[in-house]
């Protein structure tokens, strides 16, 4: 088989799936490498707006965890985790919203931009796109650390309405005022269940889900709860996977975790037969 061939296979592979999903909406969680490398920074931006040229709405949801660690590092702010949620004080909320909505988010949409993706940066205190409640780990107060009660959904539609692709720094805000940091994969699912998205992406640092060193290339909710219950899907996984679910229960369509160190991961998932990471359905 020769290049052109192959090239010519691989565009009547994905045909269907670009009708298929013309117009409808996915909703991508961007985070690890594919955040923080120049390279693969890049990559994602050309990615994205490959999709939303082809006819998908595009929703972005970004993390940060590296860069907040870091940077309170330096601050002198020490980082603690209670089953992937970091405990946020007062000072650590103040770090999450200068690095999430001052500088990463930014970047982000720029990086966008220059591939002519039109993307428009906004966080979830703006026109209070996520209102958020004090949120409390198995009964343990973590702090300022908020889950979604509501999305803003018509501010969203106004954006998606005008070709525009929505970049969310994923913190909320509370019916006080009180700011909250919010884990940014249960920003997205509830990004995804209240615009009951076609696809919920999470793009990060694992090929997907791994049980006895084999990625499960299909994972149910019921294989789920046995690896739970084996300590295998543990750590910042166990939110990520919690919340994929109540995504599928909420009307998402489908959920795929996809590792973002791969080249054009998020296309390969999408517009090829076999896909790459896992799959998870209920």
């Amino acid at each position: 088989m020769n290049m052109s061939q192959s090239k010519e296979e691989i565009l009547i592979e994905a045909l269907p799936y670009i009708q298929k999903y013309e117009g409808k909406t996915f909703v991508v969680k961007y985070g690890g490498a594919a955040q923080t490398e120049t390279e693969l920074k890049h990559r994602f931006a050309k990615d994205v707006t490959i999709l939303k040229k082809i006819g998908i709405n595009i929703v972005i949801v970004h993390g940060g965890g590296k860069e907040i660690t870091d940077t309170a590092y330096k601050l002198g702010i020490e980082t603690q985790f209670v089953n992937g949620h970091r405990f946020t004080d007062k000072k650590m909320v103040d770090v999450v919203q200068m690095v999430l909505a001052g500088k990463i988010n930014k970047e982000i949409v720029n990086l966008i931009n220059q591939n002519d993706g039109e993307s428009v940066g906004i966080s979830g205190v703006d026109n209070n796109l996520l209102t958020a409640e004090k949120y409390f780990e198995d009964g343990q107060d973590i702090g300022l650390v908020g889950h979604i009660v509501d999305v803003n959904i018509p501010f969203l539609q106004m954006f998606l309405t005008n070709r525009l692709m929505p970049v969310i720094a994923p913190f909320g805000v509370g019916t006080d005022g009180t700011i909250y940091n919010v884990n940014a994969d249960l920003a997205a699912a509830a990004v995804a269940s209240a615009l009951k998205a076609e696809k919920l992406v999470y793009l990060s640092d694992v090929e997907g889900v791994i049980a006895n060193k084999q990625l499960v290339s299909t994972l149910t909710e019921q294989h789920a709860r046995e690896l739970f219950g084996e300590g295998i899907i543990n750590g910042g996984m166990i939110p990520k996977v919690k919340s994929a679910f109540s995504t599928l229960h909420a009307g998402v369509k489908k959920v795929h975790m996809i590792d973002g160190r791969k080249k054009h991961s998020l296309l390969l998932e999408i517009f090829t037969d076999e896909g790459i990471g896992t799959e998870l359905v209920l």
